[in-house]
């Protein structure tokens, strides 16, 4: 008769340590005593023990330590339910990925406890606690997310491309310079402007879509001119088409949407 495998009744725990040389030495964070405090709390709570993360000698500058990514992977899967730590400088002594990785476990469904720090998600002061984290986690986000666009605002009127290059460029060294089939932007240009083709038809003469190649002369790099947020501003890469030569395609191009929308 085969043996049946036992139900697991109680939640598991991912028991998180980590200490560096250093502070084993002059502190006394040794693993093992971190790893027998959590045992223990985990145990009192009734939590059965998934597996036990260590991390030797490594900084907590930042999150990119073996068995901390070893263990953020295994939240992902949920293969537990609850993580322990000794006290937060041992997961991290970055206050940005502190809060926005707990913040992150929290949309998982994963606890978190500190032992030493008295932090814990598992009563109703310890949620208080976490939905204030989280308060802080978004605030975060929305830093690095006006960084962000101020880096590109600045890039842009600096004259720096920012997304990837259009047909008759191409991008070295985050530069945009001229591809060997610049010549053939021009050639678009001008036979838009001086005969009756259509768009659809001048599309797939180039294998284009009639949007892409709508969008195509609509596009303010070939004068040479970068677009962010709005904003224009004078690039630092060379023009394929004389301003005279775009306008005139923009004319047209009011022309046919003018048509359409009278008939």
């Amino acid at each position: 008769m085969a043996q049946q495998t036992p139900v697991q009744t109680k939640p598991l725990v991912a028991i998180y340590v980590r200490v560096s040389t250093q502070e084993q030495a002059s502190q006394g964070y040794s693993l093992d005593a971190q790893q027998e405090a959590l045992e223990n709390y985990a145990k009192a709570l009734g939590y059965d023990i998934f597996k036990i993360y260590r991390d030797e000698g490594k900084s907590a500058k930042d999150l990119k330590r073996p068995e901390m990514m070893k263990m953020l992977e295994d939240a992902e899967k949920k293969k537990f339910s609850a993580i322990f730590i000794y006290k937060l400088d041992r997961f991290s002594r970055s206050l940005k990925d502190l809060i926005l990785t707990i913040d992150k476990l929290k949309n998982l469904g994963i606890d978190f406890v500190s032992l030493q720090d008295k932090i814990e998600t598992t009563s109703a002061s310890g949620k208080l606690m976490f939905h204030i984290i989280s308060a802080f986690a978004e605030f975060e986000r929305n830093i690095i997310g006006d960084r962000t666009k101020f880096g590109m605002e600045r890039k842009a009127k600096e004259g720096g491309f920012i997304t990837k290059a259009p047909k008759g460029y191409q991008l070295v060294d985050k530069e945009l310079i001229l591809h060997k089939n610049s010549n053939e932007i021009r050639e678009i240009f001008e036979k838009f402007i001086e005969s009756d083709i259509s768009l659809t038809k001048l599309a797939k003469r180039y294998n284009m879509t009639t949007a892409g190649m709508k969008k195509l002369l609509k596009n303010i790099t070939y004068l040479g001119k970068v677009k962010f947020a709005g904003q224009v501003s004078e690039g630092q890469h060379k023009s394929i088409i004389p301003a005279t030569l775009f306008n005139k395609a923009q004319d047209k191009l009011d022309k046919i949407s003018f048509t359409k929308e009278v008939k």
